[in-house]
């Protein structure tokens, strides 16, 4: 009859003792990663301002990816990159694309669309955009009506307050679709003749841009120089990465009262592309 012998037990591993460096090095670790893919990869961005409405209203959170365009000196969210001219891996973008760039006006990251490409000539004439003497299409198109909140308003212009179907009070803006020549569509706002409906032209020098907003009458974008607080034509150098997707959105109603968070989510501006118009 065969005995059974009982297994040897395995010695029980002893636990290592706490080490403060141990813990520091993993911790520097965590960080060094996160501040790489924010400076490298990905950031987050917060739309503050009317520029880009309708497709971008204040309160939208969206990722903007830094590597579509190649990096320059400012690329890094720690100003680590000594000042140099054009990109490492650079690509031109694409026209139509909504990209983040750094104002040489204040330094700090504006969010627009790229119209004009380097050597092109660019003019603005009633609202609509020429490029090299041909004007985009611009349709106009049904209102697009916005819910009002804290965030979205049409107070400078109370004649375009209604009541939407469930009976909460909107905002019916005049609208129109503007389609470029290598066929990207997006819808624009244009509610009234000012000053920036009229500019140019202007030759776009190499290694620079011309972006607008899609709020025409609220946006100081390339139609403004930035000694009067605009963008103006914007060096290649100061693209800080080009805009994906939302992630989330909050209409502005929020409190320190945490029942408020929930109802303040625009639900339906969650993970929309940015790519696509």
């Amino acid at each position: 009859m065969n005995r059974i012998e009982p297994a040897s037990q395995q010695p029980e591993k002893t636990k290592e003792p706490f080490s403060w460096r141990r813990e520091l090095n993993q911790w520097a670790l965590l960080i060094l990663a996160v501040l790489g893919i924010h400076s490298f990869i990905a950031k987050p961005f917060f739309i503050p301002s009317e520029s880009m409405m309708p497709g971008l209203l204040v309160g939208d959170r969206l990722i903007v990816s830094k590597f579509p365009y190649g990096f320059s000196y400012l690329s890094p969210s720690l100003p680590i990159l000594p000042k140099m001219e054009g990109r490492l891996f650079g690509r031109m973008p694409e026209r139509g694309d909504i990209i983040v760039v750094k104002s040489p006006s204040d330094g700090k990251d504006w969010i627009k669309r790229v119209i004009g490409l380097p050597g092109e000539t660019v003019e603005v004439r009633d609202g609509i955009p020429w490029i090299n003497g041909v004007p985009v299409p611009h349709e106009r198109i049904s209102d697009v009506e916005l819910r009002v909140s804290p965030n979205t308003d049409c107070a400078y212009h109370p004649a375009l307050r209604g009541v939407g179907a469930d009976g909460a009070p909107v905002c019916r803006f005049p609208a129109w679709r503007e389609t470029l020549p290598n066929g990207r569509s997006f819808v624009t706002f244009d509610l009234a003749q000012t000053p920036l409906d009229n500019r140019g032209p202007m030759i776009v020098p190499e290694g620079f841009l011309y972006l607008m907003g899609d709020n025409r009458d609220n946006s100081s974008d390339s139609r403004v120089p930035p000694e009067a607080g605009g963008l103006g034509l914007v060096p290649i150098e100061n693209v800080v990465g080009r805009a994906e997707f939302t992630t989330f959105s909050l209409d502005g109603s929020a409190t320190l009262n945490p029942l408020t968070w929930f109802p303040s989510l625009r639900r339906d501006r969650a993970f929309q592309s940015l790519r696509k118009n």
